[in-house]
């Protein structure tokens, strides 16, 4: 493991790339020198949990994967991040972002993210052709990108699979994103 580089919040909703968060991405994070501290949608949560991966993700990282909200008053189990990871996002994570609309432990960590601008908020969207040709898919990562946020979409990115394609067949990006992380973090 190389010298430490802080800490990445990594926020996961159940898209394709879920299944696999531990080896695709948070293994090489851990690699670069980062500590990784995962919130989840409550999906993903449920994915994970029936697949023990849950378990592997605390033990490996040493801090509760969580996907509940505090109770007032209550302190977060995470220490503070110096970027945050929303990947896989779903099209619905990343609308809801958009809108603004925190209806579950990871949207909130999310959106308060967003919202401080005090660190670097990275999205990667995991979606289908289908769920971007919605008309408002561009419009939410406009909106994504007008408050500073470095979503991974577009020319170069990623191209999303067709409506039921094998999602499977498709790794997360790690090293895509971690560059990212790696960049924007070097950059304050």
């Amino acid at each position: 493991m190389s010298d430490r580089r802080g800490v990445i919040g990594l926020i996961a909703s159940a898209a394709a790339g879920t299944e696999t968060l531990r080896t695709d991405l948070v293994e090489p994070a851990l690699d670069r020198g980062w500590q990784v501290a995962i919130t989840l949608t409550p999906t993903a949560a449920t994915w994970l949990g029936h697949t023990g991966e849950r378990a592997r993700l605390e033990m490996l990282t040493g801090f509760l994967v969580r996907d509940e909200l505090r109770m007032p008053g209550q302190r977060s189990p995470h220490p503070t991040a110096d970027c945050y990871i929303v990947a896989p996002a779903t099209a619905n994570t990343v609308a809801k972002l958009a809108l603004g609309i925190s209806d579950n432990q990871a949207l909130a960590t999310a959106h308060e993210a967003v919202g401080s601008r005090a660190v670097p908020v990275i999205v990667f969207p995991r979606v289908n052709t289908a769920h971007a040709g919605h008309p408002a898919w561009l419009t939410h990562l406009s909106t994504l990108r007008a408050a500073g946020v470095h979503v991974l979409w577009g020319e170069g990115a990623w191209a999303p699979d067709d409506p039921g394609a094998d999602p499977g067949a498709r790794r997360l990006p790690a090293a895509m994103i971690l560059d990212l992380a790696d960049q924007v973090t070097a950059a304050r």
